[in-house]
């Protein structure tokens, strides 16, 4: 019994874990908050909202938002629906390309990470690694806002990642 345990526990551990970049990136940043998305009633991600100093999330300002699956995604899922996302809360942004190149398949445990350089560039990290950035007038707003804006899919979601 104990070896069914142990195998179970270690099939459940994430993928390879690597440094995170965010003290680099977005210096004296903290957690501000986290939230779970659930689709359905089935955990999809878990969501951490980094500002600098933990302090409210300010628009103006750089910020990060990692993710950590729970489920196993497709590319093509994770594209079509952050491009469904984003033309659902405003006109349609032309970065199918840009995202096809940043995203890749998940799995449980994989993370995304995304932080924001100015209004006009998010920049993507894949377990640590850069993946890649999303440049386009405003793409801080219009991706972010998926997670962190007035219209988002679940209000109570975007209140907790945003530590309210």
């Amino acid at each position: 019994m104990l070896r069914v345990v142990l195998v179970i526990s270690l099939l459940s551990l994430p993928g390879p874990v690597a440094a995170s970049p965010i003290p680099s990136l977005l210096p004296g940043a903290e957690i501000r908050g986290k939230a779970t998305f659930r689709f359905l009633g089935l955990p999809m991600y878990e969501a951490r909202l980094f500002t600098v100093g933990g302090e409210p999330l300010n628009w103006q300002r750089d910020f990060g938002l990692e993710l950590n699956y729970y489920r196993r995604l497709t590319q093509r899922d994770l594209v079509l629906s952050t491009l469904k996302e984003m033309d659902r809360t405003g006109p349609p942004v032309p970065v199918r390309d840009q995202l096809e190149r940043c995203f890749d398949d998940v799995r449980r445990g994989d993370k995304y990470l995304a932080i924001t350089n100015g209004r006009d560039e998010v920049m993507f990290w894949r377990n640590g690694t850069r993946a890649c950035s999303l440049a386009y007038p405003d793409i801080k707003q219009r991706f972010m806002a998926i997670f962190l804006g007035d219209n988002t899919r679940s209000k109570s979601f975007t209140r907790r990642l945003k530590g309210q």
